[in-house]
Parts: structure tokens; C-alpha cells; sequence
């Protein structure tokens, strides 16, 4: 498939010339998305914030509320994240990761990682930051309920 092996050349070729580019730019995102997530939920937990790490990737914790809930609240409001690292996807245990860099138990599972894409936009940010306000309110609102009725 002559056309095919052509077209993926030119695409690896594009995405080398341009790699650079697009890392500030989701840089810039992941970094803005970050600053909006720390004003809203003073509390939050960013993983690696201050450490070089991949441009495209936020993982984050919001303390006493687990990853397994919010990604179901997430999800039901039309918003894709994921738990835990990439590698580890369907696992319901704490990432190794976070334990090996001393994050503890209680906060790795809240373990939340967005990764950003060539398609990503600051819309896209704004709609999973009013998502997480949402979600986050709900979860707490029934954590309370819970509380006050034992």
C-alpha cells in the first residue's frame, strides 16, 4: 500500500518539523488548566507540578474525593478521564508510581490524569473545569448527607 506508507511519511515528517510547537502549546493548556484547577479547589493535589514532565499529561487528586466516583461522575456528564497511569488502565489499585514518590494512600487514590491532544483547546479545559465544579459539589454534597444522617 504504496499511497499509505507515503501519507504516514509525511505525517511522521509533519509531526517531527512541528513536535517542538505543539509541546508549548499543550504546555500552555495543561499549565492554564492547572492554575484554574489550584483557584478552584485550593486543596487539590497536582502531581509533579514543579518537576519536568510531559507537556500533554495533568494528574491530580481533589482530597476526599476517590478516583472511581469521579471519573462515574465525569463520564456521566460527557467527560473523558482516566485514573492512574496510561500503563496501568483497568487496575483498580493505587498507581505504584505515587507510592514510590511517597503521595499517601487516602490522596493516590483520588489519582485523576487528563492527557491533551493535537485537538485539545482551552474550550475543552473550560468544559472539563465546570465539569470537575459540578461533580465535585455533587460527590461532596452526598459525603455530607451521609455524614449528618450517621
Amino acid at each position: 500500500n504504496v499511497p499509505a506508507i507515503a501519507a504516514f511519511g509525511a505525517a511522521a515528517q509533519w509531526a517531527l518539523e512541528n513536535q517542538n510547537i505543539e509541546a508549548r502549546r499543550l504546555e500552555k493548556l495543561r499549565n492554564a488548566f492547572e492554575m484554574q484547577l489550584a483557584s478552584r479547589f485550593p486543596d487539590a493535589v497536582i502531581f509533579g507540578q514543579n518537576s519536568p514532565r510531559l507537556a500533554n499529561t495533568s494528574a491530580f487528586a481533589i482530597p476526599g474525593v476517590s478516583a472511581e466516583t469521579l471519573l462515574i461522575a465525569l463520564d456521566l456528564a460527557g467527560l473523558s478521564v482516566s485514573s492512574g497511569s496510561a500503563c496501568s488502565s483497568g487496575k483498580v489499585k493505587s498507581s505504584h508510581v505515587l507510592e514510590a514518590m511517597g503521595v499517601e494512600p487516602q490522596i493516590a487514590r483520588g489519582a485523576i490524569r487528563v492527557s491533551l491532544g493535537h485537538r485539545s483547546q482551552g474550550s475543552d479545559m473550560e468544559k472539563l473545569l465546570a465539569g470537575l465544579d459540578k461533580s465535585v459539589a455533587r460527590i461532596n454534597s452526598r459525603t455530607s448527607a451521609i455524614q449528618t444522617a450517621a
